[in-house]
């Protein structure tokens, strides 16, 4: 064996001979040469994982049109009784009506205790249903989102605020059914 540091002669049959090159190419024959043997196997596996995806795929397809149909179901069942909650409400409100046309030969009085309480059971159908009036104040601030302006008007008011309400608005679950009708104040030009 040479000493270290010393150069090998390529001709000295007594120096050590590397192997270890050898030994991975022989590594490498035998791991490809195993791979040949199972390439049926592995192709078999991988053809059954293509198949359980596709599978699974199926399954969850058929789930999602599942839900799609169900969730039209229930939209379909929600815009067809809906209105079943107001309606319920509603129906005392026209029995008093019916009542107070059957009955003949009313005072005044009678009339317009019948008419308020009639009200009253109108308008506790409405909070029952989320319907709330818009009736703004003569002064408060113009909102475009539930007033509707018909005119400019000078008032003693300041611009751009409410100088009367001609029409109540009202609206249901925070949406718009009707906006209120009002006139806005162009404020005071007299001064």
């Amino acid at each position: 064996m040479s000493a270290p540091n010393q150069p090998i002669d390529p001709n000295d049959e007594k120096q050590p001979v590397d192997t270890s090159e050898q030994l991975e190419v022989n590594a490498d024959e035998q791991v490809q040469e195993g791979q040949d043997e199972d390439l049926p196997a592995l192709l078999e596996q991988a053809q059954a994982q293509v198949a359980q995806y596709h599978e699974d795929l199926l399954r969850a397809k058929a789930e999602v049109e599942n839900i799609r149909r169900r969730a039209e179901e229930e939209v379909a069942k929600a815009r067809k009784f809906g209105t079943e909650s107001f309606a319920e409400s509603l129906v005392p409100v026209k029995d008093s009506l019916e009542a107070a046309l059957a009955t003949p030969d009313q005072s005044p009085e009678a009339w317009r205790e019948g008419v308020e309480i009639t009200l009253k059971q109108l308008t506790a159908a409405f909070e029952r249903n989320l319907l709330k009036e818009v009736n703004p104040m003569p002064g408060d601030k113009f909102d475009p989102h539930v007033h509707q302006a018909i005119s400019h008007v000078p008032t003693e008011y300041p611009e751009g605020t409410v100088a009367q309400v001609l029409q109540k608005g009202y609206t249901i679950a925070e949406r718009v059914l009707r906006p209120a009708l009002v006139t806005v104040s162009a404020g005071n030009k007299a001064a």
